[in-house]
């Protein structure tokens, strides 16, 4: 277990729109920095936005139905809306270790347990950023990570889809890998919730936090 206090855990009810949530995420972070308030892991849905990350590719923009909006993570487009669960996570690497690649490795390892305890087999994918599974024999994206360090306190996090209207990934090319499709749990056949995912990623922190801060070689 971590030495350091948890982070505060908190689900926001109802639709947050895009901008006060990353509003609200940064200035979060900067009184983290700080040393002014607690680390913060945020879940949470957005009505339906695209976001473009510090690599899109306007090309990648097939058909902006929807408001876009640069989010200042890393990464390309990425759409989220009603049925996906977005997850903020507001935490100090200058305590948990200054190791960025360390902390995107453990945020997939963690949405792989909680996606296991549901009955969903999903992988990381060698040269490709995100969380992965089976879909009628094809590797299809279940989930997106795209993080932000300032002040060595991270920002943004991940995206998972529950049951979004997949339809709408159709106005992007998803991270920017139009040889992959998006998939979701609902698409699965898998009955799960968004509150079921929400237990199981909680059930998952503290060994998330210890895979974290843990020296050594990271496990494949």
């Amino acid at each position: 277990m971590s030495e350091l206090a948890p982070p505060h855990w908190c689900v926001a009810p109802g639709l947050t729109p895009y901008a006060d949530a990353l509003a609200a995420m940064e200035a979060r972070a900067a009184a983290v920095a700080a040393g002014e308030a607690a680390e913060l892991i945020w879940l949470l849905e957005h009505p339906p936005v695209y976001t473009a990350g510090t690599s899109a590719r306007p090309a990648d923009l097939l058909d902006p139905r929807f408001p876009v909006v640069a989010a200042g993570r890393g990464g390309q487009y990425t759409y989220h809306g009603p049925g996906q669960r977005v997850g903020y996570l507001v935490l100090d690497l200058n305590k948990r270790g200054r190791d960025v690649r360390r902390f995107v490795h453990a945020v997939e390892g963690w949405i792989i347990a909680a996606l296991d305890e549901l009955g969903v087999a999903a992988f990381r994918a060698p040269g490709r950023v995100g969380i992965w599974t089976g879909d009628g024999g094809h590797e299809a994206k279940i989930g997106a990570i795209g993080v932000r360090v300032k002040r060595w306190v991270t920002l943004h996090g991940f995206s998972l889809n529950v049951r979004p209207d997949l339809t709408h990934f159709t106005g992007i090319v998803p991270c920017g890998l139009p040889d992959f499709p998006v998939t979701s749990l609902y698409q699965l056949g898998n009955a799960a919730t968004i509150t079921d995912l929400d237990q199981a990623m909680q059930r998952n922190v503290p060994t998330f936090l210890d895979t974290l801060s843990c020296p050594g070689e990271m496990e494949a």
